[in-house]
């Protein structure tokens, strides 16, 4: 990678974009609220729901971060790689802080009944994805050749057998 800068270049930092999408659909509920996760869910459904949701998002980005420290390479995907993680919570899923990322966003949404965060959810999602994974997935091909290409073909993007956004 002479040459070249040694980072994916993603669109804006994953966190950023997350913040973004709350706030966003903050936003919107408060200029054209729709009512419509309040009169569908009660507050206590609302509630066990969300802790469904953001417990299991908590516990993916927590031990991928632990992944990456004990490997001793960035976090932030707007950083250098310096080793190619494919072991513990890798190795079922290569975008767990992502797939963390939208769980926590889905569950805030219920939690807050938050009809525009919801929809945010679906944007965030689709920005993630073109502008940092398929970046990062570019990135990690240049820089590690065969062993991030069979780490791909092994390991799902996100989790779920690999349908259409592979």
């Amino acid at each position: 990678m002479a040459g070249t800068k040694d980072n994916p270049g993603v669109i804006a930092p994953p966190p950023l974009l997350l913040l973004a999408a709350i706030v966003l659909g903050l936003l919107l509920d408060w200029l054209a609220p729709a009512y419509i996760l309040v009169t569908l869910l009660s507050w206590p459904v609302r509630v066990i729901l969300a802790i469904v949701l953001i417990v299991p998002a908590a516990f993916l980005q927590l031990t991928a971060m632990r992944r990456f420290h004990a490997a001793g390479t960035h976090v932030e995907p707007w950083k250098a790689s310096t080793t190619l993680v494919t072991e513990g919570i890798f190795s079922h899923v290569r975008n767990p802080m992502y797939v963390g990322g939208a769980l926590l966003l889905v569950g805030l949404s219920i939690l807050l009944a938050s009809d525009w965060m919801l929809v945010m959810t679906v944007l965030f999602f689709l920005v993630l994805h073109v502008g940092v994974v398929r970046r990062e997935e570019r990135y990690l091909e240049a820089k590690f050749g065969d062993a991030y290409r069979a780490y791909k073909a092994r390991v799902p993007r996100y989790g779920w057998p690999p349908v259409g956004l592979r």
